[in-house]
């Protein structure tokens, strides 16, 4: 592979402009299929067979108003007085037109909903007064029958005593039995009443708090009701219903949009991410010296995160995609681009200062730091394509167009970059870094081992430190972020706090409960089940509220909206949601179901949590299947792997005590924590394993390399670290402030990795790479590249330091490796 890329970087050199030509043409290809092909964006995340998946699909059959996507509009005066007369009658007037808007069904009028509800009340009132009166009006009738029926017995006794014919008396017995009849069939009738009277009293008291104008008078919650599904419900839907509800303010009233219908495609770059590239920039311009030389790998990163981007987002038209699938693209590809040429420009860069000519160096550093450059590019693919096996489709359509983005910007890192160097010639290279070469080459030339004492120290202290940090990952929970974690001021946080403060926590996730009934049920019989289900489902735990939904109209299914006490990512809601689940079928032969935004919520988490150990065993498998193959080592990769381990722990338990304990939330701008992203424990392994195995690579390929020309186990170890460290430095900063860019998003997602990814590559490459490895590589010496024999026999040799490309064009020119192995002989 070496000799092929050493080709590859020559030609591409020598043909600049047609390479040059080349990318321009598939980025503009890129960008027509965008134009071309691009469609909607998701921000809902589903998986299929999850319990409340199937719950809906039932609802679909027998209720399939029920079943399509919903959000809640809440009204709330601003200085907490009771909603007049005009400002009711101003929010009527936007419920009655939103019925016209896209794809809405049913918009709820919570006034004519209290007032309905106080009507039935009443006229429940009504009907027990009413039942009671007739009770004690049938009372009196049986009892006058009853003295009629013993006046009888008593002239029927005489009469026979005296001999004389009962005619007379059998026929005032038929009379009075015919009056008994219909006095025992009021009886029925008025026990059947009364029945179906303290069934709606019971289901009215135990919906009692489930309101929609809140009991100040204050506030009010308006329910659209869509046609079409969560998933399937368009931006342009969403859209029109939050400008409709907020376009024309009423006075002295605000409103807020719950996080459904007004939570918005993120933004993929915004001033956070411009700020870190712009620090990446510095960077570069501080490590090289030049702004030439720092303007290359933003240029060819640019390029390969253009194409990556705009042909991810050609296929939104195709498939549905989630709005973080081309944001994670954007941010690997940014990341590793900058990397990834900048490891090839440093080895051309040290070549030309050693006098190599410029053709030939861009050849050999291509063939050299380029063979690196795809194998720690492949690390991050097999990585990343690895989350297919989760079968999860929106994670395995992330971790494809996340490893697309990544493959090309390898391509691109060998192909383009050598072309641009070749445009740009010994400009690369300043005058003053031609001046510090002799030293920086004496100062690698003499590096010595540390001393034992020190290694042992590093040791212990980078593993106690990442231990400490990873200790709040113990609490971790995981959950989809809901409106009380967006940012203040916003549409969803405004909703989510109106709707906390003035109708209960539990309001913002209430759970649809479906139950279904036994077949051939009566109306008496069902009104009986769907009190059997609310009273079973009011006795349980954190349960604050239970009112009937709706009924199929086969009397087959019905639904209940369940109130929790507390919010939808709230630990007892989760709780009560699996409480329900594991309930008993009801009365023996009612089985019930839970869905819902808040159990879907519960479910992705949960399906992301169980394949999360299978996948990072495949990951790791895999990928210490290519260092053993690199580096022809057993303990090498296992190091990198343990050490990847703590860093990934050390990550997750700082990222948990920030967004969900919020210490120091307040300095990254974070108003409410929660749980942790469902899906982000799973993308850290996927992403931040790659990246690690990068700069483990690119330091131990270098250790690797000093080894087997001939120097000493520890001192390869030295002279390795030294001559790669400040591109790994430079490297490690660049992908902290790329990553560390998105973490002043507007999205809650969207920050969360950024600060996931950035603290991950700054535990992993700073404590882990330069501290932790170093010193485990000197405490294991020679021992570090032991090797089975009948395993080396049978590895291929991938060379991925080069060495047989140096060789092979040893007599070129003064390359760095030959001048470094003359200075280690002297």
């Amino acid at each position: 592979m070496a000799e092929l890329l050493y080709r590859w970087g020559k030609t591409a050199a020598r043909r600049a402009w047609l390479v040059i030509l080349a990318w321009v043409l598939a980025l503009s290809g890129a960008a027509g299929a965008y134009v071309a092909w691009s469609g909607e964006l998701t921000t809902s995340f589903d998986i299929p067979g999850l319990p409340s998946s199937k719950v809906v699909d039932e609802l679909q059959k027998g209720l399939p108003d029920l079943a399509g996507g919903s959000g809640t509009i809440a009204f709330r005066t601003k200085d907490g007085s009771p909603l007049t007369a005009t400002q009711k009658k101003e929010i009527r007037a936007l419920i009655t037109s939103a019925e016209d808007l896209p794809d809405v069904a049913v918009v709820t009028d919570p006034f004519q909903t209290e007032a309905h509800r106080a009507a039935q009340a009443e006229k429940v009132a009504q009907g027990q007064a009413q039942l009671e009166a007739g009770r004690t009006r049938l009372e009196g009738v049986q009892a006058r029958l009853d003295k009629a029926q013993s006046d009888l017995d008593k002239a029927r006794a005489q009469l026979k005593a005296a001999g004389m014919p009962t005619t007379q008396i059998d026929t005032q017995q038929a009379a009075l039995d015919k009056q008994q009849a219909k006095v025992d069939d009021s009886a029925a009738d008025l026990e059947v009443n009364t029945a179906k009277a303290e069934n709606g009293a019971e289901l009215l008291e135990l919906s009692e708090e489930i309101r929609m104008v809140s009991a100040d008078g204050s506030a009010a919650l308006v329910n659209v009701a869509y046609s079409v599904g969560r998933l399937e419900m368009s931006e342009e839907t969403k859209k029109a219903t939050v400008d409709h509800f907020t376009e024309h303010p009423i006075a002295g009233v605000e409103v807020g949009v719950s996080s459904d219908i007004s939570q918005e495609s993120p933004n993929p770059m915004g001033p956070g991410e411009i700020v870190g590239v712009g620090v990446a920039a510095v960077v570069l311009l501080i490590m090289l010296g030049t702004i030439i030389g720092a303007g290359v790998p933003l240029v060819t990163a640019l390029t390969g995160v253009g194409i990556g981007a705009l042909g991810a987002l050609s296929l939104s038209g195709v498939v549905q995609m989630a709005a973080m699938t081309p944001i994670l693209g954007l941010m690997l590809g940014l990341a590793v681009g900058i990397d990834y040429s900048l490891f090839i420009l440093n080895r051309h860069r040290k070549q030309l200062l050693h006098g190599t000519d410029v053709h030939e160096s861009i050849g050999l550093a291509n063939g050299t730091a380029g063979t690196a450059v795809v194998f720690a590019g492949s690390t991050v693919i097999v990585a990343l394509v690895a989350l297919n096996m989760t079968g999860i489709p929106f994670l395995g359509l992330m971790g494809s167009v996340g490893a697309a983005c990544v493959a090309i910007a390898v391509l691109v890192a060998i192909t383009l970059t050598p072309a641009i160097l070749g445009l740009v010639g010994g400009r690369i290279v300043s005058k003053r870094a031609r001046k510090k070469v002799a030293q920086q080459d004496a100062a690698e030339a003499h590096a010595k081992p540390m001393p034992t004492w020190r290694a042992v120290v590093t040791v212990v202290a980078s593993v106690v430190a990442l231990l400490a940090l990873a200790v709040p990952a113990l609490d971790m929970r995981l959950g989809l972020p809901d409106g009380g974690s967006e940012p203040e001021g916003s549409l969803a946080k405004t909703a989510y706090t109106i709707t906390e403060d003035s109708f209960g926590a539990g309001a913002n996730g209430p759970l649809l409960v479906a139950a279904e009934l036994p077949e051939g049920l009566s109306e008496a019989g069902i009104q009986q089940a769907q009190v059997t289900v609310a009273k079973a489902l009011a006795d349980l735990d954190d349960v604050r509220a239970v009112a009937p939904a709706a009924v199929s109209e086969d009397g087959r299914t019905a639904a209940f909206q369940v109130v929790p006490e507390e919010g939808p990512n709230s630990v007892s809601t989760n709780e009560l949601v699996n409480a329900i689940r594991d309930m008993p079928p009801v009365n023996g032969d009612i089985t019930l179901g839970v869905a819902g935004a808040t159990a879907v919520a519960i479910d992705v988490s949960q399906g992301l949590n169980d394949v999360l150990l299978p996948y990072l065993g495949v990951v790791v498998g895999l990928s210490l299947l290519i260092l053993i193959l690199v580096f022809r080592s057993i303990l090498v990769p296992l190091i990198a792997t343990g050490g990847f381990v703590l860093s990934l722990l050390a990550t997750y338990g700082v990222v948990v005590a920030v967004f969900q304990k919020g210490i120091g939330a307040e300095w990254i701008g974070i108003d409410s924590t929660g749980p942790i992203l469902s899906f982000l424990p799973i993308l850290l392994v996927g992403i931040l394993f790659g990246l690690a195995m990068d700069y483990q690579l690119f330091l131990a390929s270098g250790m690797r390399e000093a080894y087997v020309h001939g120097a000493p186990a520890r001192v390869a170890v030295a002279q390795g670290f030294r001559a790669g460290r400040s591109v790994v430095i430079a490297a490690g900063l660049i992908m902290v402030s790329v990553f560390g860019g998105f973490i002043f998003a507007e999205s809650v997602m969207i920050r969360s990795m950024g600060f996931g990814l950035a603290l991950g590559v700054l535990l992993d490459a700073f404590i882990v790479r330069m501290l932790l490895m170093p010193a485990l590589m000197h405490l294991l010496g020679r021992s570090a590249w032991w090797l089975p024999a009948w395993l080396d026999r049978i590895l291929p040799n991938v060379d991925v330091e080069g060495a047989a490309l140096e060789r092979a064009h040893a007599g070129t020119a003064p390359d760095e490796a030959t001048v470094k192995r003359e200075k280690v002989a002297v």
